[in-house]
Order: structure tokens, then C-alpha cells, then sequence
């Protein structure tokens, strides 16, 4: 089984826990709770990593993709379904709903010369929103902490095990919202 399949069956990914928080996260920014597209697009955002042989590498990179067309398609049916949308504006909210899902990425949102979507922040606060032994557990059990640690290389003070990893991280993604318009 690959990394990014076990990553969303047990791991940092895990398709019912990791929205949960990235949902948590987004209401510390924003103040509210998704809307139901934006709960779409969280619940879609990060299930293009099934299948993936790693998660920051080439494939992993694609991750966004998938999401973004599902996100698509189910927020247009939403609007036309639930809200009796026109067929024009279910298409606009899709594609809305494909630029938050796809710029949650930063190397999708530089590719396209876009800025990162809103849903970028939350997604990276989501580690604070769950037991650090949590998300190690689960990093462990996936095997996705390797990589993870392998990508950080020296740039993790002290000794290099996966407690250090996570506190070096925490206080990168940290600095991340020190460093945005939401404080």
C-alpha cells in the first residue's frame, strides 16, 4: 500500500479526522464555521493522495488535482440541487470551489502564479488542533514521518527524531500565521 493511500486511511491525511481539524483551524481564522462548500472543498482538498508513492515528491505534488475536480463537481450539484442555482452560476461556484481545493497547495498556487486560497492556512494550522502524540502515531503508523523529516533535514535543531521534527514544524507553521493578515 503507498504512503498516500495510508495517509488517508490512517495517517496525518486520514479522511474524517484531518477535515475535522482543518474545519477547527478555520474557524479560529475566520471567526465561522465552513460554509457547506467550503466543508466540501475541506473534506476533498488532500483525497488525491490516494495512490501516491509519497507525499512532497512529484506525485504527492498532483495531490491537489483530484480534490480540486471532485470539489468542482460536487459544489455545482450542490447549487443546482439544493439552491436551485442556474446552470451558469453552479458552474462559477464549482469553479470556485476548484481554486479553494487546488491553491490550498503552495507549489500549485506558485505554478499557476496564484496566491494560495484560503483554505492553505487552516490546512497547515490543522496540526494544532490535535494531540502532538496524535498526529505522530499516525505519521508513524503511515510512514509518512520519513519523508517528513527527511524534507526538513538540517533545518531541525537538536536531536532528529520525530519530536523534535514536530515541534520544529509547529513553530514554522506558527510563524506562518504570525506572518498573515489574520491576527
Amino acid at each position: 500500500m503507498n504512503v498516500g493511500t495510508k495517509s488517508l486511511l490512517f495517517g496525518v491525511h486520514q479522511f474524517l479526522w484531518h477535515p475535522y481539524t482543518v474545519a477547527r483551524a478555520w474557524r479560529f481564522l475566520y471567526g465561522r464555521w465552513p460554509s457547506l462548500a467550503e466543508w466540501v472543498c475541506i473534506f476533498c482538498h488532500d483525497l488525491g493522495y490516494w495512490g501516491k508513492p509519497n507525499m512532497d515528491g512529484a506525485e504527492g505534488q498532483s495531490h491537489p488535482e483530484f480534490g480540486a475536480r471532485l470539489a468542482t463537481k460536487l459544489v455545482a450539484g450542490i447549487a443546482r440541487l439544493r439552491f436551485g442555482c442556474s446552470e451558469q452560476e453552479a458552474v462559477i461556484r464549482g469553479e470556485l470551489a476548484a481554486g479553494l481545493t487546488l491553491y490550498h497547495s503552495r507549489y500549485y498556487a506558485a505554478k499557476a502564479g496564484h496566491d494560495v486560497s484560503a483554505l492553505f492556512l487552516p490546512d497547515k494550522l490543522s496540526l494544532l488542533f490535535e494531540p502532538r502524540w496524535f498526529y505522530l502515531l499516525r505519521a508513524t503508523l503511515s510512514g509518512e514521518i520519513k519523508e517528513y523529516m527527511a524534507n526538513a533535514g538540517d533545518r531541525v535543531p537538536g536531536p532528529k527524531n520525530k519530536w523534535t521534527w514536530h515541534a520544529w514544524y509547529e513553530r514554522k507553521v506558527l510563524s506562518m500565521l504570525a506572518s498573515s493578515s489574520h491576527l
